[in-house]
């Protein structure tokens, strides 16, 4: 037998096999990527719907940006790997602390009221219907200064805050324990994030 016809066909296969085992991997990898989200769940959930959280009483003069708040969408809640979501009420004259996020995009929503916004080197009031667009490692702060509650939706673009959130408060039904600047600080730092006055020093 002619050798060289064998090592074509052999060169051919071998080509073939390649391209076959490549297409497999695309085609593994391409349906696997809807798979690694099959834990997240679809919601429909009410205004009044999802979970209801304390702060906890801060022991220094901090006052918290309002006292309860509702987490709807995070790992926890239904499986999300991607979006955290939640909303609180925010009553006039009630500010949220100078922060910023390390490793999440937010956008704050406000369904209704007025606050006047610190974003970066940046500031203006914004109004019922408008949004914050606030990227990672961006300072931000805010205070309703309008006559009625801002009712506020807040949409982080990975998870991670939620765990300051849930450490800074309690299950709505039990009863708020008291919590240190040091601790809030400790809290800061499970959820990526820190706050004006409480950076680690360096």
């Amino acid at each position: 037998m002619n050798a060289k016809p064998v090592q074509r066909a052999v060169s051919t296969a071998a080509v073939v096999l390649v391209g076959l085992c490549s297409l497999f991997s695309q085609s593994s990898q391409s349906s696997a990527s809807p798979n690694s989200d099959a834990k997240a769940k679809p919601l429909f959930l009410e205004k009044n719907e999802g979970e209801l959280r304390t702060r906890r009483i801060h022991t220094d003069a901090s006052v918290p940006a309002s006292s309860q708040f509702m987490l709807k969408v995070s790992p926890k809640n239904n499986g999300s790997q991607h979006l955290v979501l939640g909303t609180e009420e925010l009553a006039p004259g009630a500010s949220i602390q100078k922060h910023r996020h390390q490793g999440q995009d937010e956008i704050l929503l406000l369904q209704t009221g007025t606050a006047h916004v610190w974003l970066g080197d940046q500031e203006r009031d914004v109004h019922a219907g408008g949004l914050v667009f606030i990227p990672a490692y961006t300072w931000i702060s805010l205070k309703n200064t309008g006559t009625v509650p801002i009712s506020l939706t807040f949409i982080f673009s990975a998870p991670g805050f939620e765990d300051t959130m849930r450490c800074n408060s309690v299950a709505a039904g039990e009863t708020p324990t008291r919590i240190t600047p040091e601790e809030r600080k400790e809290c800061a730092h499970e959820g990526h994030a820190e706050y004006e006055g409480m950076q680690e020093k360096k």
